[in-house]
């Protein structure tokens, strides 16, 4: 989607390597300052739904240097009604800085007026798909663009399950026409909390749909079975093994923006742009992606 000159940069035709980080407010200084070499930055909507302040001060500089990719949090897509509201400052706030690419999670939030700070699971079933997909044509059709929806980190799964997750995203997109924002370092997390092969369910996945990545650390823990358990923290370097299965996919896919993901225990921007360095490396060595099934 091509962005107003008066807001910003899109991105860059020649560039293949469309490397970003999470915005955080203890680096604006030095973004400004410096200027470091990356294609966009991506800010969590629900920390700018508001009118002004020193967030909307800041962006708004940064913007004229860099894409923007704008990340939500609270539409709770898989839950109950959308809050009308809250849709409303949403398409506020992509009005005013026209990014690049907009994404949400596939999970519940909000349960009637009371709304919880956390990502829940949804249910697997048919019922639940034509909630979802509902709910993301109306976005669609609310904010006049495309959506990327996300993959989950799951810790456990329901029993009323009928579809595996891969099958369930696939046919959201199919219906709606949305994307998928594929978060590797959640793909890794949920492979191993439920013992299968992450290779096998990023096979799964319609590829064919997928518009940014996100990559992202984990924390490692142990249930009370004494066997492994990943938690989705945000608060860590990418591991080994993400890493690895990034490679894997850009194989597949060819590059893409790829965004390193922060969000607990922030380090200094020299370690983020490092990692970001890593992803730009990987990025540029990519072959020609190999041709995957259609959905």
């Amino acid at each position: 989607m091509t962005v107003s000159s008066h807001h910003g940069p899109s991105w860059r035709a020649a560039s293949a390597c469309r490397t970003g980080l999470g915005l955080k407010p203890q680096h604006f200084a030095q973004i400004l300052g410096q200027l470091p070499p990356l294609e966009f930055f991506e800010i969590h909507a629900e920390n700018y739904l508001s009118a002004g302040g020193p967030f909307h001060h800041y962006l708004g500089r940064i913007r004229q240097h860099y894409a923007l990719s704008v990340h939500g949090v609270g539409l709770s897509i898989g839950g109950g009604d959308l809050d009308p509201a809250h849709l409303a400052r949403l398409a506020t706030l992509l009005t005013r800085y026209e990014p690049e690419l907009f994404s949400e999670h596939l999970a519940w939030s909000r349960h009637g007026p009371v709304c919880l700070n956390d990502l829940l699971p949804v249910v697997y079933d048919a019922d639940t798909l034509a909630r979802v997909c509902d709910h993301v044509d109306h976005v669609q059709r609310r904010l006049g663009r495309r959506m990327l929806l996300e993959n989950p980190a799951t810790y456990l799964e329901s029993r009323a399950s009928t579809l595996p997750e891969a099958a369930f995203l696939t046919e959201v997109i199919r219906r709606t026409g949305c994307g998928l924002l594929l978060d590797v370092n959640n793909l890794y997390v949920s492979c191993v909390n439920h013992d299968r092969d992450p290779l096998a369910e990023l096979a799964a996945l319609p590829l064919h749909a997928v518009g940014e990545i996100h990559l992202a650390g984990h924390a490692v823990e142990v249930d009370a079975a004494g066997d492994p358990l990943l938690i989705d923290h945000h608060g860590a370097p990418v591991a080994t093994a993400v890493w690895d299965l990034y490679a894997q996919a850009i194989a597949r896919l060819g590059p893409m923006p790829t965004l390193i993901e922060r969000d607990n225990d922030i380090p200094a921007l020299e370690v983020l742009l490092a990692e970001a360095r890593q992803a730009q490396r990987i990025l540029a060595g990519a072959a020609h992606p190999v041709e995957t099934a259609s959905a």
